[in-house]
C-alpha cells in the first residue's frame, strides 16, 4: 500500500497531517508512507516524523533500515491577497502591494507551475503513483491534488477551518471524500454525500492535565505553581501586534499573573527589549516572566497555563480544546476568507472563548489587558469556559481520517475515476 500524504505552508498544515501519518502506520505498519512538503517545513517534518519512526528524506538515504516514512519537498506557491482592503489600501500601502502582491504573487505563479511539473514527473511511472493521497490543505496541496486528479489517484482533503480556504475550494469538486473540521452553516455548501465531519487532529500529547499535573508544569518553567499563568503566542512564527500589545501591557498584567510569551521565530529579536522583565538568579527564575522564541514543548507549556492568548487557527483551537484551556482568541482580520475571524466567532456563538479581534486590541491594548484580567480572576469563568470548548474536540479525527484514507487505498476512489 503506498499512501502519499502532503502538507506544509504554516505549521498548522503539519501538525495534523502527522497525526494521521502516525494512525496510518499504527494500522498499516508495512504501510509505504511518502510525505511531500515545502522547503521551509522540511526539516522540520524529518524531525517530527523520525520520532514516528524512521524517516529519511531526498538528502538522507538511509540503507538497511526499514523506512516507513520518506519526506520529500514540493514546489508550492501562495497566492496573497488582503481581506477587506479597498483601491485606496492598496495605494496607500504601496510598499506591501509591490513586495507581497506583485512581486510576491508571480513568485507563488512559478512556484505552482514548477509544482505541477515536479509532481507529474514523480507521479509519471505508474509503479510510482501512489493508491492514495491525502491533502492537508493549504497552497502546497493544489498542484499535487491537479495532477492526482490528471491520473485518476484518489485525493482525501482536509478543511479545518469554519469557510474553505482556495486550495480546498480548487479541489473539492473531484475528491474522493472531503473531511470537516465541524458541521457550521459557513460549510454548508461543501456538504454532501462526499464530505464527513472530523474535526482536527492533533498529537496525542495535547490532553487535559490535572491540577497537581499543571502545577508541576508551572514548577519546571520556573514559574511560582500557586500563581496564575497567562501564556500568549502568535504561533511559530509569531504575531507583531500581539507582541506589541503585551508590550503595552505586560508591567501591569504582571501585577495579578505570570506571564508566559512566546514572540515567535520570525519576530522574537523584536522583543527582546522585553528580557529585562526576565529575572534570572543562578539558574533560577526571579520574576514571573519568560520568553521564548518557540517552544518546542508547546503542549506542556498551554498545559500549564491557566489563560491562554492566542490567534484563531484551527489547530491551535483544536489543540487548547484538547487541553481544555481558558482562551482568548485574537483573530487575524486581513487573512483571506477572514477564516480566523469565522474561527473565533463560532465559537464566541458557544460561550466557548472571549474574543478580542485584532484590529480593536492594536487601537486598544488595554482592552486585551481587561480580558485577561477578568478571566484570571473569575476561576468559575475559565473552568466554564474550558468545559464548553473540549466539548468542541474530537479525540478520534486522526483515527477517523487514517481510516478514510486507507479505505480509499484498499478500493481505490471510485470518484477519481469519473
Amino acid at each position: 500500500m503506498k499512501i502519499l500524504v502532503v502538507g506544509g505552508g504554516s505549521g498548522g498544515h503539519i501538525t495534523p497531517a502527522v497525526a494521521v501519518v502516525r494512525e496510518i502506520l499504527e494500522e498499516k505498519p508495512r504501510a509505504r508512507v511518502e510525505f511531500w512538503t515545502d522547503r521551509k517545513y522540511y526539516k522540520n517534518v524529518v524531525k517530527i516524523t523520525t520520532e514516528i519512526g524512521v524517516a529519511w528524506g531526498d538528502e538522507e538515504r538511509l540503507s538497511g533500515r526499514r523506512q516507513y516514512v520518506r519526506v520529500r519537498k514540493i514546489a508550492a506557491g501562495k497566492f496573497r491577497r488582503y481581506a477587506g482592503w479597498t483601491v485606496s489600501d492598496y495605494f496607500k500601502n504601496w510598499d506591501t502591494t509591490l513586495k507581497d502582491l506583485v512581486v510576491g504573487n508571480f513568485c507563488g505563479l512559478i512556484g505552482f507551475i514548477s509544482g505541477i511539473f515536479q509532481s507529474f514527473w514523480r507521479m509519471l511511472l505508474k509503479k510510482n503513483r501512489p493508491d492514495v493521497v491525502f491533502l492537508k490543505g493549504g497552497f502546497v496541496g493544489l498542484p499535487v491534488g491537479i495532477v492526482a486528479r490528471f491520473f485518476r489517484i484518489p485525493y482525501v482533503i482536509h478543511e479545518s477551518d469554519a469557510t474553505p480556504g482556495l486550495a480546498n475550494r480548487l479541489l473539492m469538486k473531484h475528491a474522493s471524500r472531503i473531511a470537516l473540521a465541524l458541521n457550521s452553516p459557513n460549510a454548508s455548501a461543501i456538504l454532501s454525500d462526499k464530505s464527513i465531519v472530523t474535526g482536527v487532529p492533533v498529537a496525542p500529547e495535547f490532553k487535559k492535565v490535572s491540577e497537581t499535573k499543571q502545577k508541576q508544569l508551572k514548577k519546571a518553567f520556573g514559574f511560582d505553581e500557586d500563581k496564575p499563568l497567562v501564556v500568549i503566542t502568535g504561533g511559530s512564527q509569531g504575531a507583531q501586534h500581539i507582541n506589541e500589545a503585551v508590550r503595552d501591557i505586560l508591567p501591569e498584567m504582571l501585577k495579578f499573573a505570570s506571564v508566559g510569551l512566546v514572540a515567535g521565530r520570525g519576530r522574537y529579536e523584536e522583543m527582546v527589549d522585553l528580557k529585562k522583565y526576565e529575572d534570572w538568579d543562578k539558574a533560577k527564575l526571579k520574576s514571573n516572566f519568560r520568553m521564548w522564541a518557540f517552544n518546542s514543548a508547546m503542549h506542556e507549556l498551554m498545559g500549564a497555563a491557566d489563560v491562554v492568548v492566542s490567534r484563531a487557527g484551527a489547530t491551535t483551537i483544536a489543540e487548547l480544546a484538547a487541553l481544555s484551556k481558558a482562551v482568548v482568541l485574537v483573530p487575524f482580520e486581513q487573512l483571506p476568507g477572514s477564516h480566523q475571524v469565522k474561527n473565533a466567532e463560532r465559537l464566541l456563538a458557544m460561550d466557548a472563548v472571549k474574543m478580542v479581534k485584532d484590529s480593536r486590541m492594536v487601537q486598544q491594548p488595554g482592552i486585551l489587558l481587561e480580558t485577561v484580567q477578568k478571566l484570571v480572576r473569575s476561576p468559575k469563568l475559565r473552568k466554564d469556559l474550558a468545559t464548553r470548548l473540549h466539548e468542541t474536540y474530537k479525540p478520534k479525527a486522526a483515527e477517523d481520517l487514517a481510516k478514510i484514507v486507507i479505505e480509499l487505498a484498499n478500493t481505490g476512489g471510485e470518484d477519481a475515476k469519473k
